[in-house]
Formats: structure tokens, sequence, C-alpha cells
């Protein structure tokens, strides 16, 4: 079956992870590639912003058979308020938030005194932020191989927002050589933590300018056939607010989940109108094949076809604007657990198996709360 699932996947192309950021909420997407990985399929590239860079390089940056101990082995590490886990987390959440805003999280970040001093205090360009991040440098100097991410099989892109330009600028090994800054540069989220800099130029997390990294593979040059799985991990959907407490929450997932559903809708439209240039292009008489015009307006054709089976994090209950900082051991077992649940139960569907338009080069298939929705196309 293993065998079967993972030759009927290869058939259509490229296989593409790509990863929101969500601080803690990335223990989803760890959930989603041990279900990808126990059903034999391995990415062939695999794209991240912020903490989804950083499971992205946990990835790219080990042999197959280590990337799910090391993804483990991370998400062990920052784990954090163990005494305000179990039955009564929810109750206790506050005091695990205050705890970790305090003394940091082990393993990620951990309180840089100066910058509590005062807004104005000269901290410096690349440690201008609230806190340090050098457990994290420690952590991913050791748990990730870039000879690997470099030399192997696995195409490593991770997105980071330039702090002058405001322009997002991806990272790609298969372009230039990649190391632990443009990770880091990746998760950089301000005034938390420090801009990176690369190459003369200074980086934040690039959440805050695109946290659905998807677009890299629409605008890829060449384009692939792939199937992309992109783990999204803010709800684009909810209940209208009742209190501030809600409005905060609500605020973030708008905020870092919006962006995702407009580069879908204006990619699907992109790419039913290159598969209806590649068709009219070849109703063209032989003769003409020669005019320069129609070479240059031919060029706007492709004829490749991408599925794209989104999976969405779950809303666990009584969840808050804090949950992107539980790094409880019970919020990330539950969340791990659910990335696990929800892709097995849609490899076991196959979505991609459904008959699809030959118009449309870009096929979604939406698997939420655990179910798989035929998008009907957007025009």
């Amino acid at each position: 079956m293993t065998q079967n699932l993972k030759k009927e996947i290869s058939a259509f192309g490229q296989t593409v992870l790509v990863f929101q950021g969500g601080g803690a909420l990335g223990a989803y997407q760890a959930g989603v590639y041990q279900a990808l990985q126990e059903a034999g399929i391995e990415p062939d590239w695999v794209i991240g912003t912020s903490i989804g860079a950083i499971n992205a390089a946990l990835i790219a940056g080990n042999a197959p058979g280590d990337r799910l101990d090391k993804l483990r082995e991370f998400w062990r590490r920052v784990e954090h308020g163990q005494f305000f886990d179990g039955p009564m987390a929810n109750m206790f959440a506050p005091l695990r938030t205050m705890n970790a805003v305090m003394s940091g999280i082990p393993g990620f970040f951990k309180p840089n005194p100066l910058a509590f001093m005062g807004q104005r205090i000269p901290l410096g360009a690349e440690h201008a932020g609230y806190y340090s991040v050098d457990p994290l440098r420690d952590n991913l100097t050791e748990l990730v191989d870039f000879d690997l991410v470099n030399s192997g099989p696995t195409r490593l892109t991770v997105g980071a927002a330039n702090v002058q330009t405001s322009e997002m600028h991806y990272f790609d090994s298969r372009d230039m050589p990649l190391d632990l800054r443009h990770v880091m540069a990746s998760g950089a989220l301000p005034p938390a933590f420090p801009a990176v800099r690369i190459d003369g130029e200074l980086y934040w997390d690039g959440g805050i300018v695109s946290n659905t990294p998807v677009e890299a593979v629409f605008d890829d040059n060449p384009r692939s056939n792939a199937i992309v799985f992109a783990v999204h991990l803010w709800n684009p959907h909810g209940a209208e607010p009742q209190s501030i407490w809600d409005v905060t929450n609500r605020q973030k997932d708008v905020q870092y989940s919006s962006r995702g559903n407009t580069h879908i809708k204006r990619q699907r439209q992109l790419h039913k109108l290159r598969h209806i240039i590649q068709q009219l292009a070849q109703l063209v008489p032989p003769d003409a094949v020669s005019n320069e015009d129609l070479k240059t307006m031919r060029s706007y054709g492709c004829s490749t076809t991408m599925h794209v089976v989104r999976l969405l994090a779950p809303q666990l209950d009584n969840e808050d604007h804090t949950k992107d900082v539980d790094f409880s051991p019970g919020g990330i077992r539950n969340r791990w657990e659910a990335g696990y649940a929800h892709t097995s139960e849609m490899l076991a569907k196959a979505p991609w198996r459904a008959e699809a338009d030959p118009l449309e080069g870009f096929v979604l298939h939406e698997a939420m709360a655990g179910k798989i929705v035929e998008t009907p196309p957007a025009y």
C-alpha cells in the first residue's frame, strides 16, 4: 500500500511541503510530516516561514531516516510550562504565558535584559529585540546539517522580510548556499526577536509580509507539475468575536491567514489563463508560428498542473491569542496528533484522484477538520 501511494503521488510531479509561520502551532506541521513519511512520501521541496522554516530545515537538513527523530527532539527541547499542563491547563494558561514572557522558552529564546530597561535604549540593529535567540541558534546548529541542505536531494526555501525595503525575499538552496542565518532570519519576529543581517541587509520574520509562502511554488521558474501539501496554522474562518479577548484571538487569525486565500484565488486564475493560452496557441496555423509577436504571446502559456492539498490546523478548546506561545507538552502533543490524524485521513481519501477540468492548471483540495472538500473553480 505504501509503495503504491508513493508511486501514485510521484506521478503528479514534484512533491512540495509548504509551512506557514505560527510559533507553537507548528507542532501540527510535524504531525503532518510524520503521516507523510509513514506513507512513504518524502518531499522534493520544503518551503517555510518562521516556525515553518525551522521545521522545513529540520526535514531538509537530515537524512530521511533521521528527520522524524530530529523533529521530535526539537519539539521536546522547546517544551515549556510543564507545571501548568494537564487537566487544568486552560485555567493556568495566563500563568504559563506570563512565565514565557518573563523567562522565555527553553531551547528557543531568553530575555534580553537591556531591552527591558527602556524602548529607547540603543541596542544596535542586530540586537534590537526583547529576547535573545541564542538557545534556538544552538539547537539548530546541532540538529540541522546545512551541508546536507545544500547538497542533498530536498530543496529548501525560507522566506524573510527585508527590513529596509519591506519586500519578501525567498532564500533558496537551489540558487545559493543556505546557512543558519537564513533560517534565523525567517523566524526573527519583531519586536520580540532582533533582525538578522545577510549580505549587508537586515531581515525580519517573513510572516509580517506573507505568512503563507505558497507563492514561492506558484511563481517558481520554470514551473513544474506538482502535488503541494500546504499546511496552514491560522484559521481563515471564525465566529464573530464577542469580547476584546475574542477580538485579539480573531485578529491574529485574520492577520496571519488572509493572504493565503488571496494567493490561491489569484494563482487559480493565472494558471487557468496560462492553460487557455497554451490551448489557443495550438489552434494557430503552422505558417504563423515564425511570427515573433506570436512566439512572445505563446511564452505566457503553460501546461503544468498543480494539485494543492490544503491542511488546516484545528482550533483547540478554549484557545486564545496566546496559542502561538503555548509550548506546553499537552499543547504540542495535541497539535502534533491533529496534524498526523488529518494527514492520514487525507491520504486515505486521496482527493487528487477526482477528475479535474483540463483547463484548470491549479486544482485545490481543502482538508478541514478531517474532511476533504472539493472547492469549485474561482473565476
